[in-house]
């Protein structure tokens, strides 16, 4: 009864919005009819007169103006390629079980079996019409290979193919085969009610618009382009608001009607796979802003994300409690076995990645290559350390902070945390050499007091500065996280610069279909929004710490799949340093970080090696 309903409300939606495509264009020929009309009135001798040569003559200029401005419109419409979601392809030699498995589920739900399909690294999956010609002919051959592996004869006239499956790249590492089956099951009901002519029409005249209103927004062309432009764009607004809401209601009827059909399959699998469906949106989140992203700032790209996934929810099920159920279920078989080559298709998926959330290149070359996760403490952790560590020297040089160390040091120049320690100080101790001094003239003062006064106002004078961010910092700690801020933006300028390689896509299986989308915008779905000054100055002096208890202590860099870069004392992980660094660079009060220094043996006066 669901089902009827459902597909009953979607047909109807539709049916509106096709109603909607013919007034437009019966509005677009009610001028022409008038002019017909008058003009054969006119040649019959029913409609003559004095003054209705002159009506014929401008009826018939508004019929020629409007019927040209509709064809231009309609061409526009016609042409504008809709919006394709960057994917990889995966072809069916690649993935036969895969697609064996898709093909029964359609099957059984009794729908056409999706004409291809893709992954996207999210967490997501859903059907995607790509039967614009701008798509190629790449999506009806994949249609034929499917329909012809369930054995249907080809007509003469094909119908349009069937929609392209997207399936989230997590669910296949991190779900079982019967797990992935049900969470598709809903998804792949969708290709039945997507087969109706009414409907199908109704998504493609709303696609149209919905591109073309991309494509007029677009500043392009000379003064007359942009005016054509303009005006197709503000009739596709207009008909795109009159017909969105039936286009709601249309895809609200078909996704009801798409689960109850799925009712009939694994259902009450389907209830433990949503949850799997939560935990590994949790731990791809996770993984992307905690571990994905300082490599992609260091020019690397993990090229195993979603084995990395795994890792994350296992060691997430290890420490959690309530996540202990989940462990047991990796000795069930996995669905990336549904793959021949799921290393391939992992490390495309994984590039892919990295260009939407981060923008990174298209091809791996000297500043952008990838990593593997047993290189990746050492090519990314250590690395970024000591690039940020010398970062924040050179700028403490350009500040003009002395570099002199005890005169015990193996190195008196050389970069320590003790130099940026004392900076950041808001009371640093006078040097001992004018100790003397400055008591001798304090007592020849005939004012010793006006003397003392001064210099502890002086002193306290480091008056706290607010960051960009709000939060409250000496103004020594201002100005390096401002000078920090300058540096990074000057660096990542220069890299910006740089022309870029142009990407042919990866031959053969595994790369991304490059040739669907428009990738100028990248990245798509940034992570995080600019790190602000404060953020900069905390990362850099951790940087500069994790440094120092390397050189000094014996501390080795680190991979937490959970919370990313880690700095391990003795094999374990170190207690975390956030509190003792925001002390000393929000307060200027260094002794917590001492203390903490002082526990796991390091001599923040020693000089430590950079990059």
């Amino acid at each position: 009864m669901g089902v009827e309903l459902g597909a009953h409300t979607a047909r109807s939606r539709a049916l509106a919005v096709l109603r909607i495509r013919s007034r437009a264009v019966a509005v677009a020929l009610l001028p022409a009819a008038v002019a017909v009309v008058l003009l054969v009135g006119g040649s019959t001798g029913h409609i003559d007169g004095p003054g209705w040569g002159v009506v014929r003559s401008v009826v018939t200029g508004i019929a020629v103006f409007v019927l040209l401005s509709a064809a231009g419109i309609a061409l526009v419409v016609a042409r504008s390629r809709p919006a394709v979601s960057p994917t990889v392809a995966v072809a069916e030699e690649s993935a036969p079980d895969l697609y064996r498995m898709v093909r029964d589920l359609a099957d059984r739900l009794e729908v056409p079996a999706p004409s291809a399909i893709a992954l996207t690294p999210d967490c997501d999956s859903w059907l995607e019409d790509r039967t614009h010609p701008a798509h190629g002919p790449a999506r009806s051959e994949s249609a034929d290979e499917m329909e012809g592996g369930r054995g249907r004869p080809s007509a003469h006239r094909r119908p349009p193919a069937a929609p392209v499956l997207v399936i989230g790249s997590p669910f296949l590492w991190w779900m079982r085969v019967g797990e992935l089956r049900a969470v598709l099951a809903p998804v792949v009901a969708g290709t039945g009610p997507s087969a109706h002519p009414d409907i199908a029409a109704a998504r493609r005249f709303v696609r149209g618009l919905d591109a073309a209103v991309a494509v007029t927004s677009a500043p392009t062309g000379g003064p007359l382009t942009r005016a054509v432009l303009g005006v197709a764009g503000w009739v596709a607004r207009i008909l795109l608001r009159s017909c969105r809401g039936h286009a709601a209601e249309m895809e609200r009827g078909v996704a009801t009607a798409a689960a109850e059909r799925a009712q009939a399959v694994d259902y009450g699998l389907r209830i433990v796979a949503q949850e799997q469906v939560g935990l590994a949106y949790a731990g791809w989140d996770r993984l992307l802003t905690r571990v994905a992203l300082p490599a992609w700032r260091m020019g690397r790209w993990p090229s195993r994300l979603d084995a990395g996934v795994v890792a994350a929810l296992t060691e997430l099920s290890r420490r959690d409690r309530l996540a202990e159920g989940f462990a047991s279920r990796l000795g069930e078989r996995p669905a990336c076995d549904l793959l021949e080559e799921p290393g391939a298709i992992d490390e495309a998926t994984s590039l892919l990645a990295a260009r939407l959330f981060h923008g990174g290149p298209a091809e791996t070359g000297p500043d952008w290559a990838p990593v593997d996760w047993a290189e990746y403490p050492d090519e990314v952790v250590d690395r970024k350390w000591r690039t940020d560590a010398a970062r924040l020297h050179r700028v403490l040089d350009a500040l003009g902070v002395s570099r002199t160390a005890e005169p015990g040091a193996s190195d008196p120049e050389g970069p320590t945390l003790a130099r940026v320690m004392d900076h950041l100080t808001s009371n640093p101790p006078p040097p001992a050499e004018n100790t003397d001094t400055q008591n001798t003239d304090t007592q020849n003062d005939g004012d010793g007091d006006g003397v003392e006064d001064e210099a502890g106002e002086k002193a306290g004078d480091e008056a706290e500065d607010e960051d960009e961010d709000g939060g409250p910092v000496t103004e020594r700690g201002a100005e390096l996280a401002a000078r920090l801020s300058a540096e990074l933006a000057r660096e990542e300028a220069a890299v910006a610069a740089e022309p870029a390689v142009p990407s042919a896509g990866s031959a053969g299986q595994g790369g991304p279909d490059l040739a669907l989308w428009d990738d100028g915008a990248l990245p798509l779905f940034p992570l995080q929004p600019p790190r602000t000054g404060r953020e900069l100055l905390a990362d850099h002096v951790t940087a500069m710490v994790c440094c120092a208890a390397m050189d000094t202590a014996g501390a080795m860099p680190g991979l937490d799949w959970l919370d990313g870069p880690s700095l391990l004392v003795g094999g374990e992980r170190s207690a975390d340093l956030g509190p003792q660094v925001l002390s000393l660079i929000e307060d200027g009060d260094p002794a917590p970080l001492r203390a903490c220094l002082l526990t796991l043996g390091v001599r923040p006066e020693k000089p430590v090696r950079l990059v």
